[in-house]
């Protein structure tokens, strides 16, 4: 278990002496061996012991008793000198920490070792260079060897101003770190082993919180004491802080090589898992950066596999939620949160993958397997508001799937009817609102399957104000009911689908399916001109038809403009799923075949 088990109180210690790593990352040590216990709520008990056998200071300006308190958990009575500190160097050869956890007559145990931490150069508080020889961690599920750690430039006064232990005088966002590099490492338990790759970033930036780290810790402890009692005023507190922390930070881009791990599954059948590579964008002030992940694999032999070239998470604007908490009440209660919780939700970009293989057995049908592939996937998202994207496209393409014979789906079995036992589908969903004119503009609502057929709807859809995006239900429900259709385009492609159907009829009958064609066209154009009962559209559109069932054209274009303002409304479209005729005197209908 780790950590795991280690408590709040504990953890806010050892995090005071470890700013330094979340600078680096590389970890402080203690100058002497100490011991700590302390008994958290319910029955976890936690002893934890550092050791360090020698400091090694050259010209430092703190000497190596202060050292060892500062490295001892002291930072804050230390803060203003190693905000200053010069030294030529300041090496720790070896950090030991032993942490043994007991919870219901159960012990766990941990062992870190820390090799080689050495500061270079440091003058006025920033280290010319900063390294880790390695980390090695033991415990009772296994091991964790982690290799060399480096970065320049690091600002320790920088880093302490972040956390409210010095005040810098500036309230900008300054370098912290440069070059960061980490070498990678090996995991070894009882059923699995893995190796990590090398992680690297060009910089880290910060600002200091207005809040210091001490009362940052203290208040998460007494929101932890009582989880179920939380004094509002406390949380409208936090919330602000956690609102500062948010754009308090902005890095490069962070690359990490990757990992590959060989173990064993539930059933003791072996299983890979393995990432070629991640990286994670730059992140900014109320940004939370996009992540791709590369090369993604997972097989468990005898059973299945899923594969994936390219998932990517994109960027995520926080600013709404960063004014949304700024502007919290100085009390906060469940009330609030259900008042605001469209205004906290993240203004996503998107996501997408590339690549996905599917091979796996079917969890609702015994001896039967999921075997499937998509090309690629792309869901865009934008221009919120209210937590609403007001524009969206959605997309695929190649996807790639058999057709069991054995399904209890309709569709599935009347392809399959007509000779159709595997499909490469694609589909594209996209449309915006446009706030000036108060209409969501449909570019495309398309499903497409290769050498089978094409359909393709456009459209406007009138009278869409700014309430249907509104925080109120009742009122964003109103305006809902209350948009119209104003035109829909409809675009048919036949790419070989009218002859598939046409060679199972023929067979059936007993017929050439060139001598079908021209009747069912026939039929369609009849059938179309009956159901308009004379209206001016009638003939062009059956004759549109005509050509299009007849084969003498591939492609079916259908326009409906409404005749009058703003267009089809909810009733007028509930009463055409029954009837559709009821719209021929509302509605201009035009088509083309070609």
């Amino acid at each position: 278990m780790l950590l795991t088990h280690l408590s709040r109180r504990r953890i806010g210690a050892v995090a005071t002496a470890c700013l330094l790593s979340v600078a680096l990352p590389a970890t402080p040590a203690w100058a002497q061996k100490v011991k700590t216990k302390t008994k958290p709520p319910a029955t976890v008990e936690t002893s934890v012991s550092v050791e360090i056998p020698t400091i090694e200071a050259r010209n430092s300006s703190i000497d190596e008793a202060t050292l060892a308190e500062i490295l001892r958990g002291d930072i804050a009575g230390h803060a203003e000198a190693l905000a200053e500190l010069d030294a030529t160097s300041i090496g720790v050869p070896e950090i030991v920490v032993s942490v043994t956890s007991s919870q219901d007559g159960k012990r766990y145990d941990t062992t870190l070792t820390f090799t080689d931490l050495l500061f270079e150069d440091v003058i006025d508080g920033v280290a010319a260079g900063v390294s880790l020889g390695g980390i090695d961690m033991l415990t009772d599920e296994g091991t964790f060897d982690f290799g060399a750690m480096s970065a320049t430039s690091f600002d320790i006064g920088g880093m302490l101003g972040v956390y409210g232990l010095v005040d810098r005088g500036s309230t900008e966002i300054e370098t912290i770190y440069r070059d960061l590099v980490a070498e990678g490492g090996t995991l070894e338990a009882d059923e699995v082993s893995c190796a990590f790759g090398a992680i690297a970033a060009d910089e880290f930036r910060a600002r200091p919180l207005r809040t210091s780290f001490a009362d940052i810790m203290a208040m998460a402890q007494a929101m932890e004491d009582d989880p179920e009692d939380i004094d509002p005023a406390l949380l409208g507190q936090f919330l602000r802080i956690y609102a500062d922390i948010l754009t308090a930070f902005e890095t490069s881009e962070i690359t990490f090589d990757g990992l590959s791990c060989e173990g064993t599954d539930d059933e003791d059948r072996p299983l890979t898992f393995s990432i070629a590579g991640m990286t994670m964008g730059g992140m900014s002030p109320g940004v939370y950066p996009s992540i791709s992940m590369d090369g993604f694999s997972i097989v468990v032999e005898g059973d299945g596999a899923v594969e994936l070239d390219n998932f990517t998470v994109k960027p995520m604007d926080l600013g709404g939620i960063v004014a949304t908490l700024e502007a919290a009440p100085e009390r906060v209660d469940e009330a609030w949160f259900e008042t605001n919780a469209r205004a906290l939700i993240p203004a996503m970009e998107g996501l997408s993958f590339v690549g996905l293989d599917i091979d796996i057995p079917d969890p609702d049908s015994a001896g039967t397997r999921i075997q499937a592939s998509v090309g690629n996937f792309d869901l865009t998202l934008g221009s919120y508001r209210n937590g609403i994207p007001t524009s969206l496209d959605l997309s695929a393409a190649n996807i790639l799937a058999d057709l069991p014979a054995d399904s209890g789906d309709d569709t599935i079995q009347q392809l399959r009817a007509l000779g159709i036992t595997s499909v490469d589908a694609g589909f594209r969903v996209a449309a915006a609102w446009n706030e000036a004119a108060s209409t969501i503009d449909v570019e495309e609502v398309s499903v497409t399957g290769a050498d089978l057929a094409t359909v393709l709807l456009a459209g406007t859809i009138a009278n869409a104000t700014a309430d249907l995006f509104a925080l109120e239900n009742d009122t964003a429900v109103a305006a809902g009911m209350a948009v119209a259709l104003k035109g829909l385009d409809l675009t048919v492609i036949d790419a070989g689908l009218s002859d598939i159907v046409l060679s199972v009829v023929a067979a059936e009958q007993n017929a050439d399916p060139a001598t079908l064609r021209p009747v069912f066209a026939g039929l369609a154009e009849g059938t179309v001109i009956a159901m308009m009962a004379g209206a001016a559209d009638a003939a062009q559109l059956g004759g549109a038809i005509n050509s299009f069932v007849s084969g003498k054209a591939k492609t079916l274009a259908i326009g409906i403009v409404a005749k009058t303002d703003p267009g089809l409304d909810f009733a007028d479209l509930v009463a055409a799923e029954s009837d559709p005729t009821v719209l021929l005197d509302k509605v201009d209908i035009s088509a083309e075949a070609k």
